[in-house]
């Protein structure tokens, strides 16, 4: 009898995700055994309870996916998860908590359709939140050249400093965009702009994009309203603005479902593998 797929939840949050519960039943998994309000210091004997129920064989049918709306929190649950295994008595785990690997993966991909990124300058407003910081590295890593804004400079140069320590040559500046005339400033030459700020806050302001010459795409990540580009609707997928390729939140959506999608079903062919953002970007390359 061929073993079910068992997927072990750990969120940050007290309540687990739906989100991420009704995705992993989309993806194929026969059993989510849920736990929020986790702790680092619990995870060890989480793990042991998914790890030591099956044999070295038979661990590639269980996997661990951590969730929540802390990043760092889940960073914390990723390290104590992954310090549980030794030898082959390992499983497959993903990260994603609050979203941020599948959508900074599905927002490089959009902007890699229509622009070469090794050399492009791309500016990245609110560069230093969960999503900006992975949308700044996977383009460091594809060679651009990248602004990282930050309404604090400072905020800005400790993200440089921590993705150049992970890149070494990294392309990156700090920029400061504390109004929407310093944000305008920033875009100023780019052929990419992505807007990686939290629910509610307009990052450039209507009419932006159509004074940014050789801009090519604009990408915003944020469905709540006003959205972070206000030329930008959430639904759009490649809609021109002028000569400008603009993407939604929801227009990227489509991608990031995809994303999430495979890379739980990965999760099962192996039991060593650990998704983070440049394995789910790879991930995305695939599809």
């Amino acid at each position: 009898m061929a073993l079910k797929k068992i997927l072990l939840c750990l969120d940050s949050d007290p309540q687990p995700s739906v989100f991420d519960a009704v995705v992993a039943a989309d993806a194929g998994v026969d059993h989510l055994f849920r736990h929020g309000g986790v702790k680092p210091e619990q995870v060890r004997d989480l793990i042991y309870g998914a790890m030591f129920t099956r044999g070295p064989t038979e661990l590639k049918h269980t996997a661990v996916f951590i969730g929540g709306s802390d990043v760092t929190a889940g960073e914390a649950l990723l390290r104590a998860a992954t310090e549980a295994f030794f030898g082959p008595v390992r499983v497959s785990v993903m990260l994603d908590s609050n979203g941020s690997n599948t959508t900074a993966a599905a927002a490089v991909l959009a902007a890699r359709r229509h622009v070469p990124l090794a050399g492009a300058i791309v500016a990245v407003l609110a560069g230093t939140g969960a999503v900006g910081r992975r949308v700044v590295r996977l383009l460091a890593k594809e060679g651009a050249r990248v602004r990282v804004g930050s309404r604090k400079l400072v905020h800005a140069e400790a993200t440089c400093d921590k993705v150049s320590r992970l890149i070494p040559g990294a392309d990156l500046t700090a920029w400061e965009n504390d109004t929407p005339i310093a944000a305008a400033t920033a875009i100023d030459g780019a052929q990419v702009v992505i807007a990686c700020g939290p629910p509610g806050a307009e990052l450039l302001a209507r009419g932006t994009l159509a004074q940014a010459p050789g801009l090519q795409v604009a990408i915003d990540v944020n469905a709540v309203p006003p959205p972070g580009i206000a030329d930008i609707e959430a639904t759009d997928k490649a809609a021109k603005r002028g000569d400008v390729a603009c993407y939604g939140a929801l227009g990227v959506g489509g991608t990031k479902m995809k994303i999430h999608k495979a890379a739980i079903a990965r999760l099962f062919t192996a039991n060593n593998l650990v998704l983070d953002a440049d394995e789910v970007y790879a991930l995305g390359k695939e599809l």
